[in-house]
């Protein structure tokens, strides 16, 4: 990881603490009052040349909802009222800062994909994105906030969609970020995610902005 890389990601990651802690904390307290169950969620994911790591979140879902498929839409029941105001803000990454002061992920770059996928659907070319470290948000984010939307998948199972559909998407996008990847792109792309939580987030829970069918992982 290029050195200012590292010295931004840590510089941001203290201010993140000290203004959105209080969040998090508010966060974590909604999560219990609606749920029972932990208030994180550990996600399996393949980081940095392949090792793997668990990705900090907040939980959305009820306990064991993740056993019923990998991959959520839009309305997904497994997903409690909470939970969705706290992915339509992302409010449920923000315990990524924690990955991040361990080095396991950065604030920009592709964003973390699981193992089993990366193990079963990668090309030995695909695999090269994981040259790069993981990010919290990333060029895929920003083009497709909230998630990355997809057209209708035609009754094609969601897993197997995804597989077919979408993961080349985000690699291609990927791709391209890590040929652009420079202190002003990445600076740009944190400037546009702050963006879009701050105006679009708020159009889109008003019912203010369009929103296609969107398919995102638990």
């Amino acid at each position: 990881m290029p050195w200012w890389k590292r010295a931004t990601d840590l510089t941001l990651v203290w201010i993140a603490l000290l203004f959105l802690g209080p969040l998090m904390l508010l966060a974590a307290i909604l999560i219990k009052l609606s749920s029972r169950g932990p208030v994180f969620y550990v996600a399996p994911r393949m980081g940095h040349r392949g090792v793997p790591f668990g990705q900090l979140k907040f939980r959305t879902m009820h306990v064991g909802a993740d056993r019923q498929g990998a991959f959520t839409a839009q309305q997904d029941r497994r997903v409690f009222p909470v939970g969705r105001w706290l992915r339509l803000f992302k409010i449920d990454e923000l315990p990524q800062i924690l990955n991040i002061l361990r080095g396991e992920m950065s604030v920009v770059g592709p964003r973390p994909e699981d193992i089993s996928t990366v193990e079963r659907c990668y090309s030995p070319e695909q695999r090269q994105v994981l040259e790069a470290v993981p990010g919290l948000t990333g060029l895929v984010q920003v083009r497709f906030f909230p998630e990355l939307s997809v057209v209708d998948p035609g009754g094609m199972d969601p897993q197997e969609h995804y597989q077919r559909v979408i993961l080349p998407m985000r690699l291609e996008m990927d791709f391209e970020y890590i040929r652009r990847q420079s202190f002003w792109f990445d600076a740009g792309l944190i400037l546009q995610t702050i963006y879009l939580i701050l105006v679009k987030a708020p159009a889109l829970a008003l019912g203010m902005a369009p929103r296609k069918v969107e398919l995102s992982r638990v």
